[in-house]
């Protein structure tokens, strides 16, 4: 079973999160026991999200397992969210181990300030993709996935269901990742993902 931790903090856009967690949830109602998807926080209070979701995560940092990929997404949280210590060294400690670390819209930036996209080509949304070339070193493509070794950045919002949906291929094959998408009804042309 993979273990997949998506990260959430105050903030955090709805469907940045809810997007990947759906497609990558999803696949154990075809083939049971392939993922665990779980909801990670600095702590286990409930989170607001940016448009008033309210959430009760899983995992605090500390109780976190070791997680096979993180999930970063991105929203008005994600200003504070990228100075934030705590998350600075929970990414860092994850990435140490995780087979990918993604993010979603402006999740880059938190993967950026951690310094994990530094050689890398991201993406990002895309009216920030001129503040994430700020970041030096960092080749910037303005496409909906991306992955470079075992960075995966995902553009804008919505962009989280491809990401899904790209990760569900390496992991799972072409045909599998098809069948989900054809099962939640989301047009997506997996073989040029």
């Amino acid at each position: 079973m993979v273990k997949i931790g998506v990260l959430i903090f105050p903030q955090v856009e709805e469907m940045d999160f809810v997007g990947p967690f759906e497609v990558l949830s999803y696949i154990n109602k075809i083939q049971s026991n392939s993922t665990q998807v779980s909801l990670v926080a600095e702590n286990l209070d409930i989170i607001q999200a940016f448009n008033g979701m309210k959430i009760i995560p899983e995992y605090s940092f500390a109780t976190c397992p070791d997680l096979d990929i993180l999930v970063v997404p991105g929203g008005k949280g994600r200003f504070e969210a990228m100075h934030n210590s705590n998350i600075r060294k929970f990414v860092l400690s994850q990435s140490k181990h995780t087979k990918y670390m993604t993010s979603v819209c402006t999740g880059a930036f938190i993967l950026a300030t951690a310094g994990l996209l530094e050689g890398k080509k991201a993406t990002t949304y895309h009216t920030a993709l001129e503040e994430l070339e700020t970041y030096h070193a960092i080749a910037i493509k303005q496409t909906k996935v991306i992955q470079d070794g075992n960075i995966i950045t995902a553009a804008g919002v919505t962009s989280g269901l491809e990401l899904g949906f790209y990760v569900l291929k390496i992991l799972f094959g072409s045909e599998l990742a098809k069948e989900v998408a054809e099962k939640i009804e989301y047009a997506v042309d997996i073989d040029n993902l």
